[in-house]
């Protein structure tokens, strides 16, 4: 059995993501099972080497720890970045091309925009060689056209969907701790996941927790105004103090534990998180 947990050095880390860890760090450690820590750093141009050393910094925070992964900011540039793993996706997107479930979108986001939030599903219908130059790849996806998303990105790289199912069937991950707002992500997922024929992917286990909204009723984001940040990321917890306990309190309260079990990692383990929470990815459909 294998958890993992996948940060995205694009900001500091905030309270949401520390809940995640925690989670992830009780629900494996209660079964017995690995953790890896995965950083999903291709997105070069919001990455900084200060948001991957938080990312360290953030866990020995927590007091949790991991079994499969990069044991530093150097041993990840080195040996564990999705740079390194650029073969692999590669692979995935060929075998995604020779079932033919790929197209060339010509389309940019200027374009796109005119749409509104929904792809035109007239996108379809471009008609345009994969190797055209400036052209993202979309995967067509159940439905018309509209639910049409990017699997390779028009610089080349690979999009998100792409490379985070790669990694997950690379490594054998078996469970995945998500919020609720990856719900989409994972049944896109698993539509790659069918086309490419990973039953190992389809069969693993996932459960979408609540996700916690800043007092505004907002969705926590590392991408938020300085003031947002301030309020809600680890590092400020951090300077506050040598405890995480906001961090616990959340995770006790998310899982309706008794409040004794706020106070540790310990208390909280023996809470648990139950099985019924999990159901397999290939269950995972939008209504």
């Amino acid at each position: 059995m294998l958890f993992r947990i996948a940060p995205t050095p694009s900001g500091y880390l905030h309270l949401g993501n520390a809940v995640n860890f925690v989670l992830t760090w009780l629900a494996a450690r209660q079964r017995g099972a690995e953790i890896l820590l995965r950083i999903d750093d291709l997105d070069a141009d919001r990455k900084r080497p200060e948001y991957v050393d938080d990312i360290f910094r953030s866990i020995d925070f927590l007091g949790i720890d991991y079994d499969v992964g990069p044991a530093s900011p150097a041993d990840f540039a080195a040996n564990w970045s999705q740079r390194c793993r650029l073969d692999y996706y590669s692979d995935t997107l060929n075998r995604l091309r020779d079932a033919g479930t790929l197209y060339a979108c010509g389309l940019s986001r200027r374009a796109l925009q005119a749409y509104g939030p929904t792809y035109p599903a007239e996108g379809r219908q471009q008609q345009l060689a994969l190797d055209t130059p400036n052209v993202a790849w979309r995967f067509r996806a159940d439905g018309n056209g509209e639910a049409d998303f990017v699997v390779r990105r028009r610089d080349g790289l690979p999009a998100y969907q792409l490379a985070s199912l790669t990694d997950d069937q690379y490594f054998g991950v078996t469970y995945l701790i998500r919020g609720q707002d990856l719900i989409e992500s994972t049944d896109r997922q698993r539509q790659l996941a069918v086309a490419l024929g990973w039953t190992d992917f389809l069969q693993a286990r996932v459960w979408h927790h609540p996700l916690l909204l800043s007092s505004e009723g907002k969705k926590l984001s590392k991408s938020a105004g300085d003031g947002f940040i301030a309020e809600t990321s680890i590092r400020a917890m951090r300077e506050r103090s040598n405890v995480p306990e906001m961090v616990y309190r959340q995770v006790a309260r998310l899982l309706k534990a008794p409040a004794e079990a706020e106070h540790s990692l310990k208390e909280l383990l023996l809470w648990g998180i139950p099985d019924n929470l999990f159901r397999s990815v290939q269950t995972v459909k939008l209504s």
